[in-house]
C-alpha cells in the first residue's frame, strides 16, 4: 500500500515511518526465457515509503538483465525489501529478499556493460561480487547518487531514473557514511511494471 501525500504519519524528511519487513530466504526465483520486445519502452515504478521513483529499462544495453527484473517485479519478488546499503553522496543498494547484501533470486544473468559506462547520477546498475565477471547480475540493484562516482565499467547498466529523481536523492541521505547502512527504514513496498 502506498501512502498518500499529506498522511500524518509521514516524518519530518518525508518518508513514512514504517518497520523493517520480516527477511525472506534466498532463491526461488526462475530465470526468464524470453527477452523483451525491443520495440516496447518498459518503466519500473517503485513506490517506497518515502515516495515513488520510476526507472526506464536499457534493453539495448542489458536486454537479459532487464528481463529478469521486469519478470521478478511482475512475480512480487522485489515486494516488502529494504535498502541494505546507503552510501551518502554514492549510491542506494537494495534488491535482496534476506536483507544481508547477500541474497539474491536463485540464478545469473550477465550482460557486459560498454567500456565507456558511466556511473552518473540517476544511473540504475547491478550490483555483484568483486570475483564475478563483469555484467553478472542477481536482483541487487543500485542507484548512483553521486554526480559521477567512478566505477570501472563492470556493472550491468539496466536504466535511468526517469521520474522521482528527488525521492532517490532523499533517500540517499539516510545513510550512515562510516557503516552504509541506513539510518532508518527504507522499504521498496513493490515495483509495477509499465509497458508502452
Amino acid at each position: 500500500a502506498t501512502t498518500a501525500a499529506g498522511d500524518t504519519t509521514a516524518g519530518a524528511d518525508g518518508c513514512t515511518d514504517v518497520d523493517v519487513p520480516a527477511a525472506r530466504e534466498d532463491g526461488g526465483a526462475t530465470a526468464p526465457k524470453e527477452r523483451l520486445d525491443p520495440e516496447q519502452t518498459y518503466n519500473l515504478v517503485f513506490a517506497t515509503n518515502c515516495g515513488s521513483f520510476t526507472v526506464t529499462l536499457d534493453l539495448a544495453t542489458a536486454p537479459a538483465t532487464a528481463a529478469s527484473l521486469v519478470s521478478l517485479a511482475k512475480s512480487g519478488f522485489y515486494d516488502d525489501t529494504i535498502f541494505h546499503r546507503i552510501v551518502p553522496g554514492f549510491v542506494i543498494q537494495g534488491g535482496d529478499p534476506t536483507q544481508t547484501g547477500a541474497g539474491g533470486p536463485g540464478y545469473k544473468t550477465v550482460d557486459v556493460p560498454p567500456a565507456d559506462a558511466a556511473y552518473t547520477k540517476g544511473v540504475v546498475a547491478m550490483a555483484k561480487a568483486g570475483n564475478e565477471a563483469p555484467g553478472t547480475s542477481g536482483s541487487q540493484f543500485f542507484v548512483v547518487t553521486g554526480d559521477d562516482v567512478g566505477l570501472p565499467p563492470e556493472y550491468a547498466v539496466v536504466g535511468t531514473v526517469t521520474s522521482g529523481l528527488e525521492v532517490v536523492e532523499l533517500i540517499g541521505t539516510l545513510g550512515d557514511p562510516a557503516t552504509e547502512q541506513p539510518t532508518q527504514p527504507v522499504v521498496v513496498e513493490s515495483i509495477t511494471v509499465e509497458e508502452q
